[in-house]
């Protein structure tokens, strides 16, 4: 009885093993391994392979030890039982292994699925206990500025009327100028080139965005770049580098105890706030009095050296001109040269051409001379857009996508002008003597592109325009981002916190790539079936055993088991024992015997010896 017990026992603790792993998996979702286990796993992955195969390998011979030792002690008294010899013969060779017989279809299905259940307990083990590469997910939630409201338009409002500069729309202080220039037309290259097939990161204040900023900034930690605080007067419309203040926690959720592991590496799915433009350019229609574009007006200045001053009107609409002047390199008879002097004016038109409109766009006229004479007089409507986009932060790079966007209202007036600002800002700086940035800019991602030369396509205006729309786009973009950081670097507000009606709620994911066990899908708990189900069969037929037992020492206290049923030798004493007559081997003489009942017998007379008797 203590052997059998001691089998029962055994088997509870291998089955509660199994499913106390198992629950507190499905109970937390996901369990990882420490780091330190973790790192030894991804270093030498082949050899702890090895050792949980060793140990799954171990705990499947055990259960199907006790299982076999279950299936003979309960034989030993089943055949206590009346029992007919074909019940008999499955009951043996199924003690030993799996014997087909097709005949008795119930029995061999019976022994064909225990059998396949036995031979998959290793696979089953090793299932459960294999740890693998897998993304916990975990939830993020913080808060960032908010500029699409009222309460930003009256912060910006009072930024700019506190500085001294005469134009409104570039009121920004010294080296947060040349920021806006540089880090502005850098935006713009890198989103016309990666529109075009080209490989486009740009670098703004130490983090990395894949094409363009999308007019986002950093909002996790790890990738907000800089970690310098900025100096005296060198946030919001003065900034020029230094740490962005980031905002956002994980939400632990229902498992509170579960520290979070640093895992290999962590990436981030984040919804926040941007800013991007619809851009459409086209030809200037020379019919057309909507967009008077004038570029005669200009004088030669010897000085020593020859330029030539350029004096660019252009209509804005209600008869409102708007005049911007340029300097250029000439010769001595004030022409220059095409292959080397390039100018590219352009006009910001702070608002719509129709006065009717809502302030909520700009339009910006341009047009190429001398080696940029493939860009005709071109009108390009910009109207910026609040946005929500998902902000993916994978290996140190920011990438964003759009999912959904609204056009400005009224109170974004502030800040449509001042993006009308950086845009103008970046129309004048961005030409030189000789050269203009967004000229030579059209000009080499045409050419990297095509693998041709721009000039060699003049007639064809439509991919140009889609590079100058890039360009813009960039531009747009990347202001939204130069204020979000201005407003929220470290010493912006008190104690660095953004009030709260100028914040906004930011959510998202953080997936860490770590090593352990997870609820992968119902493959994974179909390969563990054969555990439980072994180990409750054994449980059954061990309970089975004593139940047995007790009934028959009721009736006969007289029988003994020391009876090895597997044991063909047994067998045969048995049945020679008993003297039981049988039909010879003819077909209907088989049939007859196999539905012969017998049971095993101790004889009283004989000092207790075993026998198969005829039942009844």
């Amino acid at each position: 009885m203590f052997r059998r017990i001691t089998s029962i026992s055994s088997q509870v603790i291998i089955l509660a093993f199994g499913f106390g792993f198992l629950g507190t998996v499905l109970y937390h979702d996901f369990l990882f391994a420490p780091d330190q286990v973790g790192n030894l796993w991804r270093d030498y992955p082949q050899e702890l392979t090895m050792v949980v195969t060793m140990i799954a390998t171990v705990l499947s011979t055990i259960t199907t030890i006790l299982f076999t030792i279950s299936i003979h002690k309960t034989l030993k008294h089943w055949m206590s039982r009346p029992n007919s010899p074909v019940r008999l013969s499955a009951g043996v060779a199924f003690s030993k292994g799996f014997v087909s017989r097709p005949k008795y279809l119930q029995l061999t299905t019976l022994m064909l699925g225990i059998y396949g259940v036995l031979r998959l307990l290793t696979a089953g083990w090793t299932t459960l206990l294999t740890p693998t590469c897998f993304l916990w997910p975990i939830q993020m939630q913080g808060t960032e500025l908010d500029i699409t409201g009222t309460p930003f338009a009256n912060l910006l409002s009072g930024e700019l009327q506190k500085q001294s500069l005469v134009d409104r729309t570039t009121q920004v202080q010294d080296n947060a100028l040349e920021v806006l220039d540089i880090g502005g037309m850098l935006s713009g290259v890198s989103a016309a080139g990666y529109s075009f097939g080209l490989t486009g990161i740009f670098d703004f204040n130490g983090a990395k965005y894949n094409s363009s900023t999308h007019g986002i900034v950093p909002t996790i930690e790890s990738y907000s770049g800089s970690h310098e605080v900025p100096g005296a007067n060198r946030t919001r419309l003065g900034f020029c580098g230094g740490n962005v203040t980031t905002n956002t926690a994980p939400i632990l959720g229902k498992h509170t105890s579960v520290s979070i592991p640093q895992g290999y590496s962590r990436n981030y799915s984040m919804l926040q706030q941007g800013l991007t433009a619809n851009v459409s350019c086209r030809a200037i229609d020379s019919s057309r009095t909507q967009f008077l574009w004038d570029t005669n007006n200009s004088n030669v200045i010897d000085t020593g050296a020859a330029f030539r001053l350029w004096k660019i009107t252009a209509n804005c609409g209600a008869n409102m001109p708007m005049t911007q002047q340029y300097v250029t390199n000439v010769d001595a008879s004030g022409d220059a040269s095409v292959s080397s002097i390039g100018f590219l004016p352009s006009v910001v038109c702070p608002g719509p051409m129709n006065m009717n409109e809502t302030y909520t766009s700009f339009t910006i006229l341009s047009q190429g001379f001398y080696k940029y004479s493939f860009l005709d007089a071109s009108v390009c409507e910009v109207i910026p857009l609040l946005t929500t986009v998902r902000a993916n932060y994978t290996n140190d790079l920011i990438s964003s996508e759009v999912i959904s966007s609204t056009p400005f209202r009224p109170e974004n007036v502030q800040l449509l002008s001042f993006i009308a600002g950086v845009a103008k800002f970046q129309s004048i700086n961005s030409q030189t003597l000789m050269i203009n940035t967004i000229g030579d800019t059209l000009y080499s991602v045409y050419s990297s592109r095509t693998k041709s030369c721009i000039v060699d396509h003049l007639g064809s205006q439509a991919r140009v325009y889609k590079e100058l729309e890039e360009y813009w786009r960039g531009v747009v973009e990347f202001s939204a981002t130069f204020l979000r950081s201005g407003f929220m670097a470290v010493g912006s507000f008190p104690d660095n916190t953004i009030p709260d009606d100028l914040v906004s709620k930011v959510n998202g994911t953080m997936y860490i790539s770590t090593i352990g066990w997870t609820w992968r899908s119902a493959t994974y708990l179909f390969a563990i079936i054969p555990i439980p189900i072994i180990t409750i069969i054994t449980i059954i037929t061990i309970i089975t055993i004593i139940i047995t037992i007790l009934q028959v020492r009721k009736e006969d206290s007289s029988f003994s088991i020391a009876f090895d049923p597997s044991n063909t030798g047994h067998l045969i004493m048995a049945f020679a024992a008993g003297n039981l007559i049988f039909e010879d081997f003819y077909k209907k003489g088989i049939i007859a015997n196999e539905s012969v009942e017998v049971k095993l017998k101790v004889s009283d007379k004989d000092g207790g010896v075993k026998k198969f008797v005829k039942a009844g």
